[in-house]
């Protein structure tokens, strides 16, 4: 009995070792000697449940993916779908660390850069980590529904997809695997001006993974905080105002340079998405009257990730689309980001625009779709009939996808605390924190959703203080894992779902051979943009993202008639630009008619076979083959 009982072990232990998953590695401390924030990802690291998948080795977006967790998806894709996936890195970020990116496409159908194109990316801000799930579904759904899904896999075989899960692998494992954060590139920087870089972190004092607040108890009528009575396990602290309360609340950590503030200066700090080339604004201006960008960097693409990003996206003009990801709001967001509508983007680009903000809002349920500059920054005050003029925000990539790349671009504000997953539960009248509250302590699984308790910590300040509060990672700043990221991902899958088929659609409509008097013969071809996106936007006709479409034909055996080309240039399907392509603001004119059709022929003689290519930038590489007896 006991030998068949070891072999029974044996036997279960030999298949768990062979299910294990094998991610791949990477030295992120290497530079811990020069980087502060290596070395704190060397000297405090944490296991947070939430980057577990439920079943290891089984796709799941309910938790969030450790960079190695999803360059292994990637690299098993590929592995795995060899006709459809392709893995690949684009460069490196700071710490030296791989960008990792796949294409999707059927390859039997066509090269990737022969087909119309959307690109699909996110966590660019470190923190902002529900895009990075967000992105990995997407892929998944692509991947995993060819041949099972009609509408994928046409989508599969016509289209091209590029998918980067994350543009910023360095300050989203700085923030999945420490209990510390930043906001972009862990690059260090001086945030305090006091000469020193990434001094003061705010250090996690109770060694439960997250920099939230502590509260400190200064005796009765000293204070400015409570604790809310509200709350029997005493976890809410309310301010009820100074010498009215009996504790002390501040942010969680201590001053390590004595400036008198707590985590000021933190790792790194400068902002990925405000370093980008178009309307780059420095941090500091001489004048002290002009515009200035907070986090923008040295100068435009300083940061490797964003020259990996526009060095890649620069060399692939076929994407018309682009979504790239963030967690706030929740909001589809768009351009412009400097300027109103109607100042400064072409009126039927617009059209587009608007388009998707209406159908996005009915997929994704979103409270709010738009700009930058007036809808994003006016949302509140919207609601109170209080709009202002706008707030400006520069290096934004919007504006870069639409002013200098030309394409649809949305930057997509994922979550943001969204009452609209909850309901009234605890029967109070209203939906709001204390709701949060009651599925924490009444929902298996969302024990630490919402509020992190209040624990012991020794402050060399202060003695014994309690940390706490809030849950500032994965529901302040991302959902809770589990059903809520889950319901998160899947809103925001359908509005990338629903871009990725409005791709312009190249097909040859009709082909006909006429008989000439002389013997010759005339073959003529229509093609018709059956997509719903033109095959470039005006904007791209602009600033020369595009070149002028091409149709092409091939002989063998056949000759063309004397004088004429086998190349045909010809305005295709964005329609002739207008004498002045300037026609801002688009609010005063009305819309052209656009073509959607373009017919072309030649003149052969001779037997023999004619194969007929169209070629546009955006709208794809098409051919097809005539036969002449």
């Amino acid at each position: 009995m006991r030998s068949k009982l070891v072999l029974i072990v044996a036997l279960v232990v030999l298949c768990v070792s062979a299910l294990a998953v094998t991610y791949p590695t990477f030295d992120w401390t290497a530079k811990a000697d020069e980087v502060p924030a290596a070395a704190l990802m060397r000297d405090f690291p944490f296991d947070y449940p939430e980057t577990h998948p439920i079943v290891e080795g089984v796709f799941d977006w309910e938790h969030y993916f450790l960079y190695e967790e999803a360059v292994y998806w990637c690299l098993k894709w590929a592995e795995d779908y060899p006709d459809l996936v392709d893995v690949y890195t684009v460069g490196e970020s700071f710490l030296g660390i791989p960008i990792y990116q796949i294409t999707i496409t059927n390859k039997a159908t066509g090269k990737d850069t022969d087909k119309p194109a959307m690109f699909v990316a996110g966590n660019r801000h470190s923190g902002e980590v529900t895009a990075r799930t967000a992105t990995m579904l997407f892929a998944y759904d692509l991947i995993n529904g060819y041949g099972k899904d009609e509408e994928i896999t046409y989508l599969v075989d016509n289209f091209t997809y590029y998918v980067r899960p994350t543009e910023n692998p360095d300050g989203g494992q700085l923030y999945l695997t420490t209990p510390y954060t930043n906001r972009s590139t862990v690059r260090p920087q001086d945030n305090d001006g006091d000469g020193l870089f990434d001094e003061d972190n705010g250090p996690d004092l109770n060694g439960d993974g997250f920099i939230r607040q502590m509260r400190i108890y200064v005796g009765e009528g000293k204070g400015n905080y409570i604790i809310d009575p509200r709350d029997p396990l005493g976890r809410v602290m309310t301010n009820v105002g100074t010498g009215n309360g009996d504790y002390l609340v501040q942010t969680e950590g201590i001053d390590s340079d004595g400036d008198g503030r707590i985590g000021e200066d933190g790792p790194g700090g400068l902002d990925l998405h405000r370093n980008y080339p178009e309307n780059w604004r420095p941090m500091a201006e001489a004048t002290g009257r002009g515009y200035t960008q907070g986090g923008a960097g040295e100068y435009p693409l300083s940061e490797t990730e964003m020259r990996a990003m526009f060095l890649w996206m620069v060399t692939h003009p076929n994407i018309s689309i682009v979504q790239s990801m963030d967690t706030s709001v929740p909001m589809h967001l768009r351009p412009p980001s400097t300027s109103r509508t109607d100042e400064s983007m072409y009126y039927t680009d617009n059209d587009y625009y608007l388009k998707f903000d209406t159908d996005g809002v009915k997929e994704s349920g979103y409270a709010w779709a738009g700009d930058v500059f007036w809808t994003y920054s006016n949302r509140s005050r919207i609601l109170q009939g209080t709009a202002r003029a706008g707030s400006p925000l520069f290096g934004h990539s919007p504006d870069y996808g639409y002013f200098q790349f030309g394409a649809i671009w949305y930057g997509d504000e994922l979550w943001g605390n969204r009452y609209d997953y909850i309901f009234d539960y605890n029967k109070d009248g209203a939906v709001n924190d204390w709701d949060w509250l009651w599925i924490q302590d009444n929902i298996k699984g969302m024990e630490r959703a919402y509020f992190l308790p209040w624990t012991p910590a020794e402050h060399p300040e202060y003695g014994t203080v309690e940390a706490g509060g809030t849950n500032p990672k994965f529901w302040s700043q991302n959902p809770p894992a589990g059903f809520y990221l889950k319901l998160a991902v899947e809103a925001e899958n359908r509005f990338n779902f629903m871009l990725a088929k409005q791709l312009p659609k190249l097909e040859f409509t009709e082909i006909n051979v006429k008989a000439n008097a002389d013997g010759s013969r005339t073959i003529t071809a229509t093609v018709t943009n059956n997509g719903f996106l033109p095959d470039a936007l005006k904007q791209a006709w602009l600033v020369k993202m595009v070149r002028q479409s091409t149709a092409r034909i091939t002989l063998d055996g056949l000759k063309l008639a004397s004088g004429e080309s086998a190349n045909q240039t010809i305005g295709f399907f964005a329609g002739a630009l207008p004498e002045n392509p300037l026609d801002r603001p688009f609010t005063d004119i009305g819309s052209p008619t656009w073509e959607t059709s373009k017919t072309v022929s030649w003149t052969v003689t001779g037997t023999g076979t004619a194969t007929i290519t169209f070629s546009s930038t955006r709208g794809g590489v098409i051919s097809t083959t005539v036969e002449l007896k």
